[in-house]
């Protein structure tokens, strides 16, 4: 299952990008997850839960935006919804698509610090 190694390069990341920031604790990490980059949301979901112990993001959750698969038909200007599994011929002009716009992403787009304890 590679979506433990990429839940560990998350929390990785966002906890270099927190204490950067200044902050010793997340309560949340969003991150996009684009339809045709190869993870599988619940998986990293679970991934996550597990790497995430003994870890500064031990109390974090994880938050999955899900990203479509959109293509872009350059001779008529149709952006179009590729689905899973990808299929890439425009539904407006009938001519296949050779620019995908999104679906490929996996990012980390926000991180949350935790609330200051008194």
């Amino acid at each position: 299952m590679h979506e433990l190694s990429i839940a560990t390069a998350i929390i990785e990341r966002a906890d270099e990008m927190a204490r950067a920031d200044g902050t010793d604790s997340v309560s949340a990490v969003t991150v996009r997850v684009g339809e045709l980059a190869g993870v599988v949301p619940d998986a990293l979901s679970f991934a996550f839960e597990v790497a995430r112990d003994g870890t500064a993001l031990a109390g974090a959750r994880l938050q999955v935006e899900q990203v479509p698969a959109q293509a872009w038909c350059g001779p008529c200007a149709e952006e179009f919804a590729v689905g899973m599994p990808p299929f890439f011929w425009c539904p407006r002009c009938d001519r296949p698509s050779t620019e995908l716009r999104s679906g490929r992403e996996l990012e980390i787009a926000a991180i949350e610090p935790a609330p200051a304890t008194a």
